[in-house]
């Protein structure tokens, strides 16, 4: 397997993310080639600095950075030199089977629109996120790529995070549901009630629609929505941890007997920071496109950035872009059978 990892597109320098990556390699000998793009001189004065010496490594220099302000479509056609570009291309001419980076989401997202194209059948890419719950977590789908989708976007949003489920989380038989406002089959918008008939058609444990309160009751393994309402769902998890544990760590830190109880129970405190820990999966994993792309938080440390690595092998391991173009076409051959079923008139 070989990675190409932007290097350059993080909120702690370079040299985070060749920490995490030389993490990655010491743990899985499967890796056989790993591009670190981005500015040489800093990636060559970083590599030293933290004893990285691996005949794997490959340097890609690349002279500009895409930032977190800039417009994605109209700063990929000015930098093209920028290490998000020079990284996605070495997955579109074959020298890298996966795609890592930091940098900006829009700008990795329209670079794997650009340069990768989609997969044969889909119509739209989307961008897969794994919630942590009390149980196992749930794959959200879209959580952030497309505000504005169709009901076709989602019920291939239904199929590619049913397979990113089954094939990189090891669920035998994920369970599908569409967020809307109600379990009821005739509620939600047009949207969500137009996917819902789609949905039915497909060859996916579809359980219909789920509500917000269902999300952390283990009764759903992938939920499905718009992009809008994913980052919203998304961002809203992240804040609320955040939130809970900064009060937890208040109150029990408020008087001397619960300092004391809170030093009892400090073992069962750090697992359960760990099953929420955003870093455990990495990142959120594109899918839809030619190439293996995850996308990591620009805030991620070494941790995450090996975490992201090894999600990413467990994606080319499992052939899961391969296996989402076989069960889009099939889906699509579904779909097209279903609406000449309903298009056919009645016989007199």
């Amino acid at each position: 397997m070989r990675i190409a990892v932007d290097v350059m597109g993080g909120d702690h320098g370079c040299g985070v993310v060749i920490e995490g990556a030389k993490r990655a390699l010491e743990a899985d000998r499967r890796i056989t080639a790993l591009y670190l793009v981005g500015n040489r001189a800093e990636i060559h004065a970083a590599l030293p600095e933290r004893g990285f010496r691996d005949h794997r490594v490959r340097v890609v220099h690349a002279s500009e950075v895409l930032t977190m302000e800039d417009k994605p479509t109209a700063a990929l056609r000015k930098k093209k030199d920028c290490s998000i570009a020079r990284a996605v291309e070495l997955v579109d001419n074959g020298k890298a089977d996966a795609v890592i980076s930091l940098g900006n989401t829009g700008g990795i997202f329209a670079a794997a629109t650009f340069k990768l194209g989609r997969i044969p059948g889909v119509d739209r890419g989307g961008i897969a996120s794994v919630i942590p719950t009390p149980d196992q977590g749930f794959v959200l789908l879209d959580s952030g790529a497309n505000i504005e989708c169709k009901p076709l976007h989602l019920a291939h949003y239904a199929i590619m995070g049913s397979v990113y489920a089954r094939e990189v989380l090891g669920y035998p038989n994920p369970r599908v549901g569409i967020l809307s406002i109600g379990t009821e089959e005739g509620k939600g918008n047009e949207l969500t009630i137009e996917a819902f008939k789609l949905c039915k058609h497909l060859d996916l444990n579809f359980i219909g629609n789920v509500e917000g309160h269902d999300l952390f009751q283990n009764h759903v393994d992938v939920v499905v929505c718009d992009g809008f309402v994913g980052n919203v769902v998304l961002k809203t998890c992240e804040s609320l941890a955040t939130a809970l544990f900064s009060m937890l760590r208040r109150e029990l830190t408020a008087n001397p007997r619960r300092k004391l109880g809170a030093l009892l129970a400090q073992n069962a405190f750090r697992a359960m920071k760990r099953r929420v820990d955003p870093e455990g999966s990495g990142g959120a994993t594109f899918l839809g496109f030619n190439g293996t792309v995850m996308k990591a938080h620009g805030s991620a440390r070494e941790r995450t950035i090996a975490n992201a690595i090894r999600f990413t092998t467990e994606s080319i391991q499992h052939h899961v872009n391969q296996v989402i173009a076989d069960e889009i076409a099939r889906a699509n051959e579904r779909l097209l059978a279903a609406e000449k079923l309903v298009s056919t008139p009645a016989p007199s």
